[in-house]
C-alpha cells in the first residue's frame, strides 16, 4: 500500500502564491515520475505538472511560467510552487506517482489517490 498526503492549499487572492507538498509513504522501493493533478468543480481531473527521476519537468500550457514542480527524493516528496494565481486555478489538487515496489519489478502508477488539498483563488 502507498499513501499520498497533500498539503499547503488555502484561500488566496489573485496574484498571490502558494506552495503545495505531497509526501509519499508505504511500500515503495523507488519512485519514478511524480505529478500534480487538479480537479475543478464539475470538471474532469487534469494533469498540471510532472517531474521525472532525473528532474525533467512538463507543464500544462495553462500554468507554464507560473507554476514550478520540484521533488526531494530523500523525503519522497513532490512540491508545486504556484505563483501569479488566477481564479481559474481554483480546484482540488492531487499528486500521483509511479513506483517500483521491489527490486526487479515493473514501474506502475499508484492507483490510490490522497485526499487532495483545496486551492481557492478569489478575484
Amino acid at each position: 500500500q502507498v499513501q499520498l498526503v497533500e498539503s499547503g492549499g488555502g484561500l488566496v487572492q489573485a496574484g498571490e502564491s502558494l506552495r503545495l507538498s505531497c509526501a509519499a509513504s508505504g511500500s515503495i522501493f523507488a519512485i519514478g515520475d511524480m505529478a500534480w493533478y487538479r480537479q475543478a468543480a464539475g470538471k474532469q481531473r487534469e494533469l498540471v505538472a510532472s517531474v521525472n527521476n532525473v528532474g525533467s519537468t512538463r507543464y500544462a500550457q495553462s500554468v507554464k511560467s507560473r507554476f514550478a514542480i520540484s521533488r526531494d527524493n530523500a523525503k519522497n516528496t513532490v512540491y508545486l510552487q504556484m505563483n501569479s494565481l488566477k481564479p481559474e486555478d481554483t480546484a482540488v489538487y492531487y499528486c500521483n506517482i509511479k513506483i517500483r515496489s521491489a527490486p526487479g519489478t515493473s514501474w506502475y502508477q499508484v492507483d490510490s489517490w490522497g485526499q487532495g488539498t483545496q486551492v481557492t483563488v478569489s478575484s
